[in-house]
Order: structure tokens, then C-alpha cells, then sequence
């Protein structure tokens, strides 16, 4: 567990699944996230995804992944240099958004993933979700490309370094 600033991040077990879906059941996730998305056990169990459930001050309210970009061969960030991790997330109760959770839990997370000797982190929201994009700059996010279809959909990629 990683705990840092009021943020704590818990491994996504089996029992979190219920709450993930009701999560990824409102408007403001499924507008970016598919519903149909739902992690199981045999996604709980891929070591190249470490799936987070984000608290603040004891309550649960968003999901994180952070993954190797070097797990697929196909991936889109897989010419980054080695130890380079790719991080999705989305807040899940729509009481804790748009209140400046999001760049706070995803800078502690980021902070966590430098300190542990990641170079470079890279983020691939679609390239219509300004607020997202928006959060990214302000954590020192660049674009690295225009925008992309993949084997994910259409992205904007984009990349924080050190």
C-alpha cells in the first residue's frame, strides 16, 4: 500500500469488482471508459498491470493503473526506454470530481513511479477529453505525437519525464 498527502493506493482485488462497475457505470466514466471494461481475475493477475484503488482520507473513489509499456508488442509506447510505465485512471463517485482530486492522486502516483525508476510516464487519453488533457499539462505532460488510432481506440499521446 502507498500512501502519500491523504491519497492511499490498495491493489484491485475480486471483492473490489462490484465497485468498479458501478463506478464505470456513470455518465462521466462511461463517456471515456468502456463499460464493458471490467477487470476480472485473470486481469488481476497480469503482472504488467498493477490496478489501484485510490482513497482519500479512508474513502475509496477512483481506480489507477499503471502498466509496462514494453508488455505488448504492438503497443504504442513501446519505443520508450525500459522501465517506462503508462498510467490510465478515472475518478469513479462523481461527488470527487471536478474538485482537483484527480491531479492530486495522479501526481502522488507519478511521484511513486519516478522515485521507484521509471525515466519517462506516458499517458494516452483520447484526443476530445480536454479535461484530461488538461490535467496531464498541468503535471508536465507533452504531447509526443498527434493523434493516433490503436488497438485502444484514438489516442493523444503524451509523455512526463523526469
Amino acid at each position: 500500500m502507498i500512501a502519500t498527502n491523504h491519497y492511499k493506493f490498495r491493489r484491485a482485488t475480486l471483492e473490489d469488482l462490484p465497485v468498479l462497475k458501478a463506478w464505470r457505470s456513470n455518465p462521466h466514466v462511461l463517456e471515456w471508459w468502456d463499460s464493458d471494461d471490467l477487470d476480472d481475475e485473470k486481469d488481476l493477475a497480469d503482472p504488467r498491470v498493477a490496478r489501484w484503488i485510490v482513497s482519500f482520507i479512508e474513502r475509496p473513489f477512483a481506480f489507477m493503473q499503471d502498466y509496462t509499456v514494453h508488455g505488448w508488442k504492438s503497443h504504442h509506447f513501446a519505443s520508450l526506454p525500459k522501465g517506462s510505465r503508462g498510467i490510465d485512471q478515472y475518478i469513479g463517485d462523481p461527488e470527487m470530481v471536478g474538485i482537483g482530486h484527480g491531479s492530486a492522486f495522479i501526481e502522488t502516483r507519478m511521484q511513486a513511479l519516478f522515485d521507484e525508476g521509471a525515466h519517462v510516464i506516458a499517458t494516452d487519453p483520447h484526443p476530445d477529453n480536454e479535461r484530461a488533457i488538461a490535467v496531464y499539462k498541468k503535471l508536465g505532460f507533452k504531447p509526443s505525437g498527434p493523434p493516433q488510432e490503436t488497438e485502444w481506440g484514438l489516442i493523444l499521446p503524451m509523455l512526463a519525464r523526469r
